[in-house]
């Protein structure tokens, strides 16, 4: 017999969190709905994950690497700078996808109850399949520069899991405050674009100077792209640990009020939108 779920006054305080594990089948729908529109008739198909990256890095390292000529620490550029990417790549497309997120499925938001976290989490998820697929090529790149990672890369799990924070953090702030006031879908394009350049994606945050890490720190993004750096390139590149825990606590600050603040505004989303 099929279970039954039963709508009553007050469900969403008392069973919320529950009810995000009873609907976990709509949450791998919506996860692989999305994930097959977005390639949907498109000529090269899933190549696109791994297309943005790349061009970017190539531009990157011909800008810093080749003109600007600024240090890598020994390690090759391209490595130095595809080991930024990954993560960044992945907390910019979460974002873009889970501001729109709510927007796009409103139809099912005004019809049918389900907690609403799922539709911006989904999106995230399919961020981050996409970044699994991108990682085939810094192990391609790792084989071209005959570059052989240490112990440390073991590590690199912890870090994905603070980039999936910033990112899901972020993109919950972003998709409520997307359906409230609208001009949020402008104003998200600067914010990843701006984000590119203050991030230490081009560079080694190193070049920062030393009375400006801290502040600088304050970006959560800085901590994870040097903690990726630190478990792929090893001893090259060095975290700075002040910097990088005021990062760390940045991000978990910013995931936690995500959720708050999107808990907040979610018993409105269906009238608003």
């Amino acid at each position: 017999m099929a279970e039954k779920l039963i709508i009553e006054a007050g469900r969403t305080e008392r069973h919320y969190w529950a009810d995000i594990w009873r609907y976990r089948e709509l949450f791998y729908f919506l996860s692989w709905r999305d994930i097959l529109v977005r390639y949907k008739q498109t000529a090269i198909g899933i190549a696109w994950s791994v297309l943005r990256p790349l061009l970017t890095m190539l531009v990157f390292t011909i800008v810093f690497g080749k003109l600007a000529k600024l240090p890598s620490g020994g390690a090759p550029y391209p490595i130095l700078v595809y080991a930024a990417m990954l993560p960044w790549q992945f907390f910019a497309n979460s974002l873009s996808e889970s501001s729109n997120s709510l927007i796009t499925n409103a139809n099912m938001l005004s019809k049918v109850y389900f907690p609403r976290i799922v539709v911006p989490a989904s999106a995230v998820i399919v961020s981050l399949v996409d970044f699994f697929i991108s990682f085939a090529i810094l192990v391609v790149l790792m084989i071209w520069y005959r570059y052989l990672p240490d112990w440390r890369i073991v590590t690199l799990p912890l870090f994905t899991l603070m980039a999936f924070f910033a990112s899901f953090g972020a993109g919950l702030w972003l998709a409520a405050l997307n359906v409230k006031y609208r001009d949020f879908r402008y104003i998200v394009p600067f914010i990843v674009q701006f984000g590119l350049y203050i991030s230490p994606v081009g560079f080694s945050s190193s070049v920062v100077p030393e009375k400006w890490r801290m502040l600088y720190s304050f970006n959560p993004m800085v901590g994870v792209i040097d903690g990726f750096r630190w478990a792929i390139l090893g001893e090259k590149s060095g975290i700075y640990l002040p910097g990088f825990w005021l990062s760390c606590a940045v991000t978990l600050l910013v995931c936690i009020l995500g959720v708050r603040y999107f808990r907040t505004t979610e018993r409105k989303l269906a009238d608003i939108i």
